[in-house]
C-alpha cells in the first residue's frame, strides 16, 4: 500500500490546526488587561505620594511654630477647625447611592481631592507674595460666616434628606420638601459655599475667582451624572420637579 492510500490521512493536520487560536488568544487578552492595571496602579501611586508630601510640609509647618501663626490669625484657625469638622460629619451622615471597586474608588476620591488641596494652598501664597500684611478683617468675618452657612446647608440637607427616607421599602421615595423644595441640589449648593469662604478668609481675589469657576464646573458635571441616574429612577416625576425648581439658586439656575 502506498502512503497516499493510509487510512489515516488527516492525523497531521490536527495538530497543526490548533496551534494558532491556542496560542494567539491568551496573549491579547493579557496585553488588553496589563495597560489599565498599570495605570490605574501608578495614579493610585502619585497620590499616595502626593498626600506623603503634604503630610510632610504640615509637619514641617508644625514644628515652625504655626501655633503662633493660628494665634494672629484666628479667623483661619476657625474655618479649618469647622472645615475638619465639617468634613468628619459629613462621612459620618453620607448616603452613597453607587458602590464601586475600591481600587476606583480611591483611584477616584483621590484625583477629586487634588484639586482642593491647591485652592487650600493658592490663597495663602496670593496673600503672602502678592498683597502682603493681613487680609481685612470684614474679609474674614465674610469669607467663615459664608462657609458656616454651607455647611448647615449641606449637612442640614443630608440629616433631611436621611431622615425622610430612613425605614422606607419598596418604591422609591423622592424627597420635595424643606431644603429640597427650594432648590434641587442643597447638597451642592452648601459645598460651593464652603469652598467659596477660603479665599475670602485670606482676601485673594484671584484664588477666589479661580474657585468659584473651577467649583462650578466640576459641581455641574456632578449634578448632570446624578441627576441622569435620578431620572432613570423616578422618571416622569423628577422630570415635573427639574421644571418646578431650580438646581442651585433659586430663580436663577
Amino acid at each position: 500500500m502506498t502512503p497516499d492510500a493510509s487510512p489515516h490521512p488527516a492525523t497531521p493536520s490536527k495538530g497543526t490546526g490548533s496551534l494558532p487560536p491556542t496560542t494567539g488568544v491568551p496573549t491579547l487578552v493579557h496585553e488588553a488587561r496589563t495597560e489599565p492595571y498599570l495605570s490605574r496602579q501608578f495614579a493610585l501611586r502619585v497620590g499616595e505620594l502626593t498626600i506623603l508630601l503634604v503630610a510632610i510640609v504640615g509637619a514641617i509647618a508644625l514644628g515652625l511654630g504655626i501655633t503662633d501663626y493660628f494665634g494672629a490669625h484666628r479667623y483661619i484657625l476657625a474655618y479649618l477647625v469647622a472645615y475638619a469638622g465639617f468634613r468628619y460629619a459629613d462621612l459620618m451622615i453620607r448616603d452613597e447611592l453607587q458602590e464601586q471597586p475600591p481600587r476606583e474608588e480611591l483611584s477616584r476620591r483621590i484625583s477629586s481631592q487634588l484639586p482642593l488641596l491647591l485652592m487650600f494652598a493658592a490663597a495663602p501664597f496670593e496673600r503672602t507674595y502678592i498683597y502682603g500684611g493681613l487680609a481685612p478683617r470684614w474679609a474674614a468675618a465674610l469669607g467663615l460666616l459664608i462657609e458656616l452657612l454651607g455647611m448647615w446647608l449641606a449637612l442640614g440637607a443630608r440629616i433631611q434628606l436621611g431622615f425622610l427616607t430612613a425605614g422606607r421599602t419598596g418604591r422609591p421615595f423622592l424627597v420635595r420638601t424643606g431644603f429640597f423644595r427650594y432648590i434641587r441640589h442643597p447638597t451642592f449648593a452648601g459645598v460651593y459655599l464652603v469652598l467659596i469662604g477660603w479665599p475670602l478668609i485670606y482676601g485673594a481675589p484671584i484664588t477666589l475667582v479661580a474657585t468659584a469657576i473651577i467649583s462650578w464646573i466640576s459641581l455641574r458635571g456632578q449634578i448632570l451624572e446624578e441627576e441622569s441616574g435620578l431620572l432613570s429612577i423616578f422618571g416622569e416625576e423628577y422630570e415635573n420637579y427639574m421644571r418646578t425648581t431650580d438646581a442651585l439658586v433659586p430663580n436663577i439656575w
